[in-house]
């Protein structure tokens, strides 16, 4: 498949995040908005990674290369995945502080 469709894709994934983010007042909805777009830019890594690989790939067959964006996609993911968790959390605090998790309650917590 070309570069192309993956751009698209990925400028799609994250113009709907940016939109969730901005637009949204759930914060559950925001965080997966959040989680949308961190995924857009690990799919043009993965994307422009492959496109590296087979351009070097066609002047030396042995090259190893390829792998060095796919890694830094795994600690991105692993960041992500201990963001949530925090961003779970605080969630659940306020739910029982507030019974909502609605964002623009956040400051009644500032009592």
């Amino acid at each position: 498949m070309p570069i192309n469709y993956y751009i698209i894709l990925a400028i799609a994934l994250f113009s709907i995040g940016v939109m969730g983010v901005l637009t949204r007042r759930n914060a559950i909805i925001i965080f997966m908005c959040v989680e949308l777009m961190l995924n857009a830019v690990n799919l043009l890594m993965v994307a422009f990674s492959k496109l590296h690989y087979g351009a070097v790939a066609t002047f030396n067959p042995y090259a190893s290369t390829g792998t060095d964006a796919q890694v830094f996609v795994f600690f991105i993911m692993v960041v992500a995945a201990a963001e949530v968790s925090v961003g779970l959390a605080i969630i659940v605090m306020m739910y029982r502080n507030i019974h909502s998790v609605d964002v623009n309650f956040l400051n009644r917590l500032k009592h």
